[in-house]
This record gives structure tokens, sequence and C-alpha cells, in this order.
């Protein structure tokens, strides 16, 4: 088991699911944290070299993109709306990175 790869997955599933909680609850906190869990599967996800690493550090990268600019409209701009269409922007690009995991996991299994 590759536990490097277990511990980025966790970081960006509990990013996905806090970008959820905050976007049933709309709270600045759920997403505060969903922020902070991102980047920090964005520090752990640098400097791998797996078939699909650069597209999981993109897909990373763009959420990031998301959430830190939806964490700004909540609390110093005050505009819910923007930051719930960015949050959903965030979860569109963790989405698609889960998804990439899945098919990087398969092509691994396939080689052994």
């Amino acid at each position: 088991m590759d536990w490097g790869k277990v511990i980025y997955v966790f970081f960006s599933l509990m990013s996905l699911t806090s970008i959820a909680g905050f976007l049933y609850e709309h709270s600045a906190v759920a997403l505060f944290v969903a922020g902070s869990l991102n980047l920090v599967s964005t520090f752990l996800k640098i400097g791998v070299r797996n078939l699909l690493s650069a597209e999981l550090l993109a897909s990373s990268l763009v959420a990031d993109l998301h959430l830190i600019p939806a964490f700004i409209y909540l609390e110093v701009v005050g505009n819910l709306e923007w930051a719930i269409a960015l949050a959903i922007g965030a979860l569109i690009a963790n989405l698609f990175s889960v998804g990439l995991v899945y098919i990087e996991s398969s092509k691994n299994r396939e080689e052994y």
C-alpha cells in the first residue's frame, strides 16, 4: 500500500466533503476548512511522479483558485452567491481529481 497516495487521497476527499458541507450550510468556517484541506492536498501532490500527476496537480490548483476567491467573496465582499458559484467550481474540480485517482489506481492494478 502506498501511504503517500493514501494521505493525498484522504485530503482530497476531505476537501471535497467540506465543500459539500459549505454548500449545505453556507458557513465561512466550512469554506475555510475546505480551502485549507485543499491547499494541503495541493502541497502533497507537488513532486509526485505518477501516471496522471500533472492532471492531479492541475485540478487541485483549479480548486484552490476557486476556494480562495470564494472565501474572499464571502468574508470581505459579503457576496454569498459568488462564493457558492466558486465553491461549485471547486467541487467539480475535486470530483475530476477523484475520477483521475480512480483511473490511475485501475491503471496501476493492471500493471501488477
